[in-house]
């Protein structure tokens, strides 16, 4: 069939709006007409190169939409069903076998590839290979195809629209506080970064009954959006000395849990010295291959601290994203205030207001 989609060609180089072909679905995949699709600092960084993702390509990994058709082993949902498309996994090592397809021991094949695991693309035009299934899905476009396991059916009577962004900015967020640190009422905790991925983590601390929520942003609207979400204390760290002083100040020796979102080496460094004895760090983001970072190692040691790296919330996101849904119906997670819509036309412009941080969470909206 013919699709519109948005295809990357040259790493830091607008996408294109093309007309492609798609192949009907095999007998383990599914077909979605796209209804919109969040766009994430990933995309961003796909886009320009900052891991080898195959180009040309077409990006997208927070779609949500109609199911229009299943293959012949389909038995997850069916034409008709409402859809959240999600990160793909093989669903056969160990990790997948454990219940924990963030750490697929394929996930870089699985999401990153631009193929599907056989090694062909759905998409092309006029014979010219196009990669895809990206996140098993490669929503920026009209229809997607993806994979049995990375297809979440979501109620009906919800604005499918919003949706997408469930599927790994604020699931990564939100599950990293729920899933990873599994706070305490009582406890607390520093957000480094207070874009939609910090936003998410804040929301999800003030519902788990975290008594400080300290907010860390070099924006002051971010910060004041914070401590509207659930954030007891904000920094600038622009006008702060030193923020790990600062935090332990307020705290009066430090945060039981610390999250980073930048991908920054110094800011992850501050976020484990602003830890209190035994507290825990986890830290998000797509830094280029080969980052590293200088940390005290034997005050960790003697503090009993702990470093943890994440990958989308340790979400099984058939139980997390339904849960998240409750959640919000339930006025616990109001992540809609984090969206600006866009129009599938202006989806250069979503992408640009992302990755300046014009933007919490761009969403791109196609027309029926």
């Amino acid at each position: 069939m013919k699709i519109r989609a948005a295809v990357a060609r040259s790493p830091r180089a607008g996408m294109s709006i093309e007309t492609l072909d798609l192949e009907d679905v095999r007998p383990d995949e599914v077909l979605v007409r796209v209804v919109a699709t969040g766009i994430c600092h990933t995309d961003v960084a796909m886009r320009d190169g900052v891991y080898p993702v195959p180009q040309p390509i077409v990006l997208g990994h927070e779609g949500s939409g109609v199911v229009e058709k299943v293959g012949s082993k389909v038995s997850k949902v069916s034409a008709g069903d409402h859809v959240v498309m999600t990160f793909n996994s093989c669903g056969t090592c160990h990790s997948c076998r454990d219940h924990a397809p963030s750490y697929c021991h394929d996930f870089f094949g699985s999401n990153f590839a631009g193929k599907r695991a056989d090694g062909t693309s759905a998409l092309s035009k006029q014979g010219e290979v196009i990669h895809g299934h990206f996140f098993g899905q490669s929503s920026f476009a009209t229809y997607s195809v993806c994979s049995e396991r990375n297809v979440i059916k979501v109620p009906k009577t919800l604005p499918l629209e919003s949706l997408g962004p469930l599927a790994c900015g604020i699931q990564t967020g939100a599950g990293s506080v729920i899933n990873v640190f599994r706070p305490t009422p009582g406890q607390s905790i520093a957000v480094f970064g207070a874009g939609s991925v910090g936003m998410a983590a804040i929301m999800a601390a003030a519902a788990c009954g975290l008594t400080t929520i300290i907010a860390v942003d070099l924006s002051d609207e971010r910060l004041t959006l914070a401590q509207d979400l659930g954030a007891t204390h904000t920094i600038n760290a622009r006008r702060s000395d030193n923020v790990a002083q600062e935090i332990s100040r307020l705290t009066g020796g430090g945060v039981n849990f610390a999250f980073d979102t930048t991908a920054r080496p110094e800011v992850l460094r501050a976020a484990v010295e602003a830890l209190a004895i035994r507290g825990v760090c986890g830290y998000v983001g797509a830094a280029p291959f080969g980052t590293e970072v200088a940390l005290n190692f034997p005050e960790m040691m003697a503090h009993g601290k702990t470093l943890r790296g994440i990958i989308e919330g340790d979400s099984v996101p058939d139980v997390f994203i339904p849960k998240l849904i409750d959640m919000h119906r339930a006025g616990l997670f109001p992540f809609d205030r984090l969206i600006r819509y866009y129009s599938f036309e202006e989806i250069n412009r979503a992408m640009d207001d992302s990755e300046s941080g014009a933007v919490l969470k761009p969403v791109v909206r196609f027309s029926a």
